[in-house]
């Protein structure tokens, strides 16, 4: 089996971890995680993204539906309400940029989908109009990752050289919830999914 066969096979596996919810609901929105997923890389595509980010705003919340183990369960717990209802899993963002960095992904990948709630975080310090339109739901992973940033912390993010990305895929991920807009099939991505970890294999 040649490289770019074994990567593809372990890049439509990856993916079918997405298409899975194709029917699942995302976080009370009035479309599936799948495509919500999609409508984010569309939106990144459309905008002249280069496809590190397109592949980050695709993969951003992959680390709430990859199957976890006894250990990453711990690390990344269910998020509930108050109600009860399920609104996302705890640490999703370090979990799924560890898991896309273990799988080969180049580190920008990595750490777009790593970086997408510190973005929220970094929005909600900085604007707090930003704050006032979270939905109920992120309002409430909010608390549990760590608040608005304070004005240290904002001045710390600023020196990180993806933060613009960062949060440019937070707003992407906002906006990709409307349930009138068809977004391309996953099986657009695949092609590049691969390029981007044989790249990152023979850099």
């Amino acid at each position: 089996m040649s490289a770019e066969t074994e990567v593809r096979e372990k890049v439509e596996a990856l993916f079918e971890y997405l298409t899975r919810e194709e029917h699942g609901d995302y976080l009370g929105e009035s479309i599936s995680q799948l495509e919500h997923s999609l409508q984010a890389a569309m939106l990144a595509a459309d905008s002249g993204a280069d496809e590190d980010t397109i592949l980050g705003a695709l993969l951003h919340d992959i680390g709430q539906f990859i199957p976890t183990t006894s250990l990453s369960k711990k690390q990344a717990p269910d998020i509930l309400s108050p109600s009860g209802a399920f609104v996302g899993r705890g640490s999703h963002d370090e979990f799924g940029e560890a898991y896309l960095r273990d799988f080969g992904f180049s580190e920008k990948v990595c750490q777009l989908v790593g970086g997408h709630v510190i973005a929220k975080r970094y929005l909600t310090g900085v604007d707090e109009s930003y704050f006032d339109a979270l939905s109920e739901a992120s309002k409430i992973t909010l608390k549990h990752q760590g608040g608005p940033m304070s004005t240290d912390e904002v001045a710390k993010a600023n020196q990180d050289p993806w933060i613009k990305q960062k949060v440019q895929v937070r707003i992407w991920d906002d906006l990709a919830k409307n349930p009138d807009v068809k977004a391309p099939p996953i099986t657009k991505y695949i092609d590049m999914a691969v390029r981007n970890v044989l790249a990152t294999k023979h850099s």
